[in-house]
């Protein structure tokens, strides 16, 4: 089929089949509305295009996948398709289509619908072509895609034209962690390239950080004693002077000697004499757990819209998922580790048996709430890249876009979004981030046309992008590289190596998946700026060597909130190498009694004045509605919250009213006027 005009086609995608004067319903408080457009089905994904299209001059930069309106075929869970004198049924490429369909209801990941009707106006035989070609096209696409190099390559990171940029470290170069360990003043640590060729262990990141009097040498006595070869290494200083480290577990079949077992002490205890064990399968959900309660989330939010639900049942199986039990055990551990970095200089060890999974979540929810940085939009980008990305994440596996591993299945990156989302309704002002900005981000997980989540550590991306380079030797007609020669036709300013080799381009690269209006809604108006603070030469590098290592090291194990002092080594040795059950909940008055515990602990201590320490108890933790309840058409006909920022501009519009009637009437103007939009903290439950 020919190229349109309205879709600009992808590397190797094609057009099936398209239907235009097609309805999308979005549904409101006053009544059901719809946008008119035309429908594609590609061998890629499906597409609707409103008209008239945006004029040209609405869009700075040509988007190829249109988050909002576009769905890539895998992400597809079920559809749904109905007519006057037929109920909604399930169809699949399977079914005998015996009835022209009026309307499809597509449900696809991440809680969210695409709600179609054709309009009788000639349609029908239209209407036919496109259902049976999503539904076949939609059984194909897992091998059309995964096997067609499909993602996509730009020129420059920095788009030209681009609304809003945010610098992200990618942590996959040695200048990257060099520039982090800069910004932490961590002078008694260093990049070390020892696992620069990914052959000493393919799922870590190129470069580690290591302490300073370590040597390489030293470094490779000590892979082979752990699990996938993930050693203990660093991944973030507080200004306390503590350091938070991350490890796999110790393998059982080793008998590491004497001096393997000095190369392991010296990268527990190189820079403090103190060391506590966290061991990440203590008290959190296990991956079965996460994705049993998510299938569970899932099925309770995307309902059937011909089963009605009482209000007591709904929220009575809402518990019964225990989803936000498990979010409140991360909230709550990652609280109590943020705290023990507070108290003084000591390492960190977070420690899982792959080191893959939930150590990735804790490492990142401590650096949000302890961190200033990790809570501007630059620094989480930055920190998804460190902690998930770089550090291997198997998000290839966790998401199971292509339905190859289901046994291995469960969305750990989403309950991390989820925990920061809880966090963000407890501090509204403390982050620059919004609402809108996680959910493209909980969105942009399923996005199969970006480098990001798509592989399981930096070794596959490496090799991935090498495969596509190597097979990609056309231009397809009005495709990606037509888009990326223009340009260099027109700035002319880029090198031939960058011509040759361009960048894959990743999910940050908002202004190719989203309309710049949502880019727009990515910061948050009522976010509090603090200068962050110097460390004084609380990281200044130690002098202690290799061979005096402090004899009296002493190791603890954090159990329950409390620190239970262990004998060197052994707690690494023994370290939690098969999966115990979390504990589901926790009574109100526990949960009550921890945290005042917890806040009482932090009292009076200079080194925690960026730390935000959440509440767990029962109403503190909400289920994110703007997330999951998307899909639920009885639940769509209420209008959103209004959004931070409209709530700040209309502040910001009445107090200019304000200050303009003072003036009027010959009046002197309140200081506190001016004074009020800084620092105003408007609470989660004034629009939640």
């Amino acid at each position: 089929m020919a190229q349109s005009a309205a879709l600009r086609c992808l590397p190797g995608e094609t057009i099936q089949e398209a239907t235009t004067r097609v309805k999308r319903y979005v549904h409101f408080k006053d009544g059901r509305r719809y946008i008119l457009g035309t429908l594609y089905c590609t061998n890629y994904r499906i597409a609707f295009r409103p008209e008239p299209p945006h004029p040209a001059k609405d869009l700075p930069n040509e988007m190829l996948f249109d988050n909002d309106n576009d769905i890539a075929l895998p992400c597809v869970d079920r559809i749904l398709a109905g007519a006057k004198q037929t109920k909604m049924k399930a169809v699949t490429a399977q079914s005998t289509l015996k009835f022209i369909p009026e309307e499809l209801l597509i449900y696809y990941k991440g809680f969210r619908l695409m709600h179609l009707y054709f309009s009788d106006n000639g349609l029908q035989p239209q209407a036919y072509r496109i259902t049976k070609a999503i539904l076949q096209n939609q059984q194909n696409s897992y091998m059309a895609i995964q096997n067609s190099n499909t993602v996509l390559r730009s020129l420059d990171s920095k788009q030209e034209g681009s609304l809003i940029s945010f610098s992200t470290r990618m942590f996959e170069s040695y200048s990257d962690w060099e520039n982090e360990l800069d910004r932490l003043e961590a002078p008694a640590w260093r990049v070390s390239s020892v696992n620069e060729r990914c052959d000493t262990s393919t799922s870590l990141s190129k470069y580690i950080v290591v302490p300073c009097k370590v040597l390489d040498n030293d470094i490779k006595k000590s892979f082979a004693h752990f699990n996938q070869r993930r050693i203990p290494r660093w991944t973030w200083h507080h200004p306390a002077g503590s350091d938070l480290m991350r490890s796999a577990g110790f393998e059982s079949n080793t008998d590491p000697d004497k001096d393997n077992m000095r190369s392991i002490r010296s990268l527990l205890f190189s820079n403090h004499p103190q060391c506590v064990m966290v061991d990440a399968s203590d008290d959190l959900p296990s991956l079965s757990d996460i994705q049993q309660s998510y299938g569970k989330l899932r099925g309770l939010c995307v309902n059937d819209p011909s089963v009605t639900v009482s209000d007591e049942k709904w929220l009575s199986s809402l518990e019964g998922t225990h989803w936000l039990d498990h979010v409140r055990l991360c909230l709550k551990k990652a609280g109590e580790v943020s705290v023990l970095l507070s108290e003084g200089e000591r390492s960190v060890v977070l420690q899982e048996p792959e080191d893959r999974d939930m150590n990735c979540l804790m490492a990142s929810l401590v650096q949000v709430m302890s961190d200033l940085h990790a809570r501007t939009i630059s620094g989480f980008q930055s920190l998804v890249q460190k902690e998930w990305v770089s550090a291997g994440h198997p998000f290839l596996q966790r998401i199971n876009p292509y339905k190859e591993t289901d046994k291995e299945e469960s969305p750990v990156f989403l309950l991390f979004l989820d925990c920061v989302w809880q966090l963000s309704q407890q501090f509204p002002a403390s982050f620059e981030f919004t609402e809108s900005y996680l959910l493209a981000l909980h969105d942009s997980t399923f996005n199969l046309f970006c480098n990001s989540f798509i592989h399981n550590c930096q070794w596959e991306r490496i090799r991935g992008s090498q495969r596509q380079l190597n097979s990609q030797t056309y231009t397809p007609v009005n495709g990606w590289r037509d888009i990326v020669w223009d340009k260099i036709l027109l700035n002319g300013d880029y090198k031939a190596e960058e011509e040759k080799n361009p960048p894959p381009v990743t999910v940050w690269n908002w202004d190719l998946f989203h309309n710049h209006l949502h880019v727009r809604q990515f910061r948050n108006p009522i976010y509090q700026t603090k200068k962050i603070p110097r460390q004084n030469g609380n990281g200044a590098a130690h002098n202690t060597r290799m061979t005096d290592l402090p004899s009296q090291c002493q190791v603890y194990r954090l159990s329950r909130g409390s620190l239970v002092l262990q004998s060197p080594l052994v707690t690494l040795k023994n370290g939690s190498v098969s999966k115990k059950s979390a504990k589901r909940s926790q009574s109100s008055e526990n949960l009550l009694d921890e945290e005042r515990q917890l806040r009482n602990n932090v009292k009076g201590q200079r080194s925690t004045s960026n730390l935000i320490l959440p509440l767990c108890t029962g109403p503190w933790v909400r289920l994110w509605k703007q997330c999951y309840l998307r899909c639920t058409t009885d639940l769509q006909f209420d209008l959103p919250p209004p959004s931070t920022a409209g709530l700040a501009n209309e502040l910001k519009s009445l107090l200019e009213k304000l200050r303009n009637f003072h003036i009027d009437r010959g009046l002197e103007s309140d200081p506190g006027l001016t004074n009020q939009t800084e620092g105003n903290s408007l609470s989660s439950s004034s629009y939640g």
